[in-house]
C-alpha cells in the first residue's frame, strides 16, 4: 500500500481544546509587523532596559565555574539561591521553600488553574481583567464571572454576590498597575478586599509583573502580605530583566505547595537551570536596586508623553483616558456609540495600532475601549501615532 493510499486519520480534539483560542493580542501584533507600523498593542518591556553587557558577563561566569550543573536536569522547585533572592525581597514573611520558580508568570496562571479548577467550578475575576489568565483559565471549563470594578479596583460590595449561589474556587487579581487598565488598587480597597475574601473563605490569586514599575511612589503592600495562608502570589523577571528568558515565580501557602509542584513536574519538569543561574548571577549584590530606577524613569517619561499627546490630538473628540501611577499601559474610552474594534482598521490603515478592549472582558464588554501601551514607543512614535488615531477617530465619527 502506498503512503497516499492510507486512510485519512481522524482526530479527535479534548473538549478543552475547543476551549482555546488565540491570543487577540497575538494576532494584532501580526499586524504590527508590517513596515512603518506605529504599535501601541504590544504589552512588550522596551528593549532599551535589558542589561545585555550583564548578561553576557553572568552567561560566561556560569559556564565558567558552574557549567555542567547549569546544563544538566535540575530540581522542580527551581534553584535554591535564586529561591532564597526571591524570598528575601518579598516585603512580608515567606519561606525559600513557598517559592516556586515557572517559566514566566503565565505557566502560574496555568498551574493554578490546573489545580484548583474543576469543569463547571466558579472563579471570579476583575472587570476587565488580564487576556492571558482568561486563555490559561478557559480550558479548564470553569464559570468565570467577573467582579464590578472601578478605579480604585474591586468592588468589594459585589464581591458576595459574585460568589454566589456556590462559592468561587478565588478570585484572581492585579493590584498593581493593572493590565489592561493601568489602575492601581487603593490602600483602603485592598484592605477591605483582604478582610470580606478571608471572611467569606475565598482565596486570592495575586498577579503582580508590574508592581517594580511605579513612577513617584510605590504601591501599597499586597494583598499577599496581609493573608498570606489565603493567597497565590505571583511574580516575574520579565518586566524588570528580560522576558526572553522566561522566568517568574509564585509564592503559595505550604499546603497548596505540593501540588502546585507536582503540576509543574507534569508540565516541564523544571524551567532552564541555565536561565535560573544567569538571573541569581546578574540580580546578587543589589544590581535590581540600581537598574528598576532607570525602567521607572525611562516608562514616565514615555507615559507623559502620550498623555500630553492625547491632550493635545484629541480635544474636542470626547475621548477619556486615565493616567497611570506606573506600570505600561494606558486605558482609553471612545466617544459614545463608537467601537474600538471597528475602529482599529481606520487606525492601521494610518499607520497605528491598539488593542481593542473588548477582548479583556469575561462579560458583556464595553466595546469602547482600548488599551493603549507607552513603553516600546519613541517620543516622536507616540505624537505621531497619537496624532494618526485621532484623525481615525474623527474619520469614524463622520461615518456615524
Amino acid at each position: 500500500m502506498r503512503m497516499n493510499d492510507l486512510p485519512t486519520t481522524q482526530w479527535v480534539l479534548a473538549r478543552r481544546a475547543e476551549k482555546m483560542n488565540p491570543s487577540v493580542i497575538r494576532e494584532i501584533l501580526k499586524v504590527t509587523e508590517r513596515p512603518g507600523i506605529i504599535s501601541f498593542a504590544g504589552g512588550l518591556p522596551s528593549p532599551l532596559t535589558f542589561p545585555v553587557a550583564e548578561f553576557a558577563a553572568a552567561c560566561e561566569k556560569v559556564l565558567r565555574t558552574d557549567g555542567p550543573a547549569s546544563l544538566q536536569y535540575a530540581a522542580s522547585e527551581g534553584y535554591g539561591p535564586l529561591r532564597e533572592m526571591v524570598a528575601a525581597m518579598l516585603p512580608w514573611q515567606v519561606e525559600p521553600a513557598q517559592v516556586l520558580i515557572t517559566t514566566g508568570s503565565q505557566q502560574g496562571l496555568d498551574l493554578v488553574a490546573k489545580i484548583l479548577i474543576d469543569a463547571g467550578s466558579r472563579i471570579l475575576v476583575e472587570t476587565p481583567t488580564y487576556l492571558g489568565a482568561l486563555q490559561a483559565f478557559t480550558p479548564m471549563e470553569p464559570e468565570v464571572v467577573d467582579v464590578a470594578s472601578d478605579a480604585q479596583g474591586v468592588v468589594v460590595e459585589d464581591l458576595e454576590a459574585a460568589n454566589r449561589p456556590v462559592p468561587a474556587r478565588f478570585l484572581y487579581v492585579l493590584p498593581n498597575f493593572q493590565n489592561p487598565t493601568g489602575r492601581t488598587m487603593t490602600e483602603a480597597r485592598r484592605s477591605a478586599l483582604s478582610r470580606r475574601a478571608a471572611e467569606l473563605g475565598l482565596p486570592l490569586v495575586e498577579d503582580n509583573p508590574y508592581g517594580d514599575l511605579w513612577f513617584d511612589a510605590p504601591p501599597p503592600l499586597p494583598l499577599s502580605a496581609r493573608n498570606p495562608d489565603g493567597c497565590v502570589y505571583l511574580g516575574s523577571f520579565s518586566k524588570v530583566l528580560a522576558p526572553g528568558l522566561r522566568l517568574g515565580f509564585m509564592v503559595a501557602p505550604k499546603a497548596l505547595y505540593p501540588k502546585l509542584l507536582q503540576a509543574k513536574q507534569a508540565a516541564d519538569l523544571h524551567s532552564p537551570g541555565f536561565n535560573q543561574r544567569m538571573i541569581a548571577e546578574v540580580m546578587k549584590d543589589g544590581f535590581l536596586d540600581r537598574h528598576v530606577p532607570t525602567i521607572r524613569a525611562l516608562y514616565k517619561s514615555q507615559r507623559d508623553a502620550m498623555v500630553a499627546a492625547l491632550q493635545r490630538e484629541m480635544r474636542g473628540l470626547d475621548v477619556q483616558w486615565n493616567t497611570p501611577d506606573g506600570g505600561m499601559f494606558l486605558w482609553a474610552r471612545l466617544p459614545q456609540g463608537m467601537s474600538a474594534i471597528e475602529l482599529l482598521p481606520k487606525a492601521v490603515d494610518r499607520g497605528v495600532a491598539f488593542v481593542p478592549g473588548a477582548a479583556f472582558y469575561a462579560g458583556p464588554p464595553d466595546t469602547r475601549c482600548l488599551r493603549l501601551s507607552f513603553v516600546t514607543a519613541t517620543t516622536h512614535q507616540i505624537d505621531t501615532g497619537i496624532a494618526a488615531l485621532a484623525a481615525a477617530i474623527r474619520e469614524q465619527a463622520a461615518q456615524e
